[in-house]
């Protein structure tokens, strides 16, 4: 009997010991991050520490691809099959490939002209024409000299000696505009975005950049930006066939928890959705160039097709890229004056070498202060000047903000990050769908102002996406104002 009590107690105090020594290496696992948290910081860098720790991607390797399940996750064990039973939506990777569209034409004088930018019915006729004066005098030296004197017939809207400057282009503030010339092959554009519940801008966007964009990243999460739970609902539409079109285009990323401060500090969330988005999407390509082009989009920023299309054919462009969007709120009818010029696009290289691969970043304009800035542009061989798409007459894409039907801003409302002040899902008066549809109606803010409007109409230049004007009475609510008073 003593000695089963011995063992007993021996057994015991094994497993005292094993315990302590898991929970002992467990603190010294975690005490170096423990100690950034206890030290005073800013979100910006609680983000860097999350970066750190939990992507420690090589700055310049675009060929090395981490296996999905190897990323950290912040807040203990999570199992994702009990919300995606599918199981690998989230952990599939992407092949990029070059893109065989045969985008230009070549004449016989061995000019290189864009397709969709080029006169095809005038250049048919100049090159009959020289047809025809060659069979009738084959010896004629001024044929010859006409021959070579025939470039590519520019429609209106392109400009340059291929036709593949669109005006967004020609009128921007691209330095080295003159300089550009057509590649060989298009360079490959990845588009990322975070959705939420914009499912409307995302078929808008998705016809519009669907033949230009060669995989679109797009993150959703389990949890609002303001921490409460939701549904994965982008992920169900995924599933039942409403982007079938476009799923082959689609490489989903599933945040599967919500950043530690990220409720007492809403730009913490706000912050960590990009970086996430960025750093899990970029893992799982494959065959990333350093050429490749980036986007990164908030849900309601939609780029116009032609300025994409410029990024991905041509050669001599400078970056970062900002990109000039035409601004209204809760539908395109209520246009705000200017532009929202916001910084999207770099090379793959740029995001990885001066940002190290947080898309984050490129949203801000203090690239020129990053650590790997300089080395990368004298890598480059030039200088590097940021430039945007269109211009503040000249819109390069859409900006709808706040453009839901009243239950969507509701939820918008309820979502929201906890930081951007005053956070009005806090208010029960401004949550009510009567006084939603009060602002809709008169344009008006949550603050009780009404700002000035200029005047539009469905009818004029780069009013909304052509997708939504092509299925003009399914998305009428963002197209025309359904609360407008009848005019008598």
């Amino acid at each position: 009997m003593r000695i089963r009590r011995h063992k007993v107690f021996l057994l015991c105090l094994l497993g005292i010991f094993v315990v302590s020594f898991l929970h002992y290496y467990k603190a010294l696992y975690n005490i170096p991050l423990l100690q950034e948290f206890s030290s005073p910081s800013n979100h910006l860098k609680t983000l860097k520490i999350f970066s750190d720790i939990f992507w420690n991607i090589p700055a310049a390797d675009f060929n090395s691809q981490q296996d999905v399940h190897k990323l950290s996750r912040l807040n203990g064990s999570f199992d994702s099959n009990e919300i995606l039973p599918d199981g690998k939506l989230h952990e599939r990777t992407f092949v990029l490939q070059n893109d065989p569209t045969p985008f230009f034409i070549h004449t016989e004088s061995g000019a290189m002209c864009l397709k969709e930018g080029t006169d095809l019915a005038d250049f048919a006729t100049r090159h009959k024409l020289l047809q025809h004066h060659r069979e009738i005098d084959p010896k004629d030296k001024a044929i010859n000299t006409n021959e070579q004197m025939v470039r590519c017939p520019c429609l209106q809207g392109w400009h340059g000696p291929h036709c593949g400057i669109p005006t967004i282009v020609y009128h921007s503030n691209l330095p080295s505009k003159s300089k550009v010339t057509p590649r060989k092959v298009p360079r490959r554009v990845i588009n990322a975005i975070n959705v939420n519940h914009e499912f409307d801008l995302l078929h808008a966007r998705f016809h519009e950049l669907g033949d230009v964009v060669d995989v679109f990243l797009i993150c959703e999460s389990n949890f609002t930006a303001y921490g409460d739970s939701r549904p994965l609902l982008f992920r169900q539409m995924i599933l039942n066939g409403t982007f079938d079109y476009i799923k082959h285009k689609i490489l989903y990323i599933f945040l599967d928890h919500f950043p530690d401060g990220g409720r007492a500090d809403g730009w913490i969330a706000d912050d960590y959705l990009r970086t996430y988005l960025t750093k899990n999407g970029m893992s799982r390509l494959k065959g990333l160039k350093r050429d490749d082009v980036f986007i990164i989009d908030d849900a309601d920023e939609i780029p116009a097709r032609d300025g994409i299309l410029f990024l991905k054919l041509h050669d001599g462009w400078t970056e970062p890229v900002g990109i000039h969007m035409r601004k209204s709120l809760y539908g395109f009818y209520w246009r705000q004056f200017g532009t929202l010029n916001v910084l999207s696009a770099c090379t793959a290289a740029m995001l990885f070498k001066v940002y190290k691969g947080d898309g984050i970043l490129l949203r801000r304009r203090s690239y020129y202060s990053m650590s790997g800035f300089r080395e990368y542009e004298n890598s480059t061989g030039r200088i590097l000047v940021p430039w945007a798409i269109g211009s503040p007459v000249h819109y390069a894409g859409w900006h709808c903000s706040w453009c839901f039907k009243p239950e969507g801003i509701y939820y918008k409302l309820i979502s929201a990050q906890n930081g951007d002040f005053p956070r009005w899902g806090d208010y029960s008066e401004k949550r009510k769908i009567s006084y939603i549809e009060d602002l809709i109606q008169t344009g008006g803010w949550f603050d009780g102002s009404v700002p000035e409007y200029p005047p539009s109409d469905p009818k004029e230049h780069m009013y909304a996406p052509k997708y939504l004007l092509d299925n003009y009475k399914k998305y009428h609510y963002l197209l025309e104002n359904p609360y407008a008073k009848e005019k008598h």
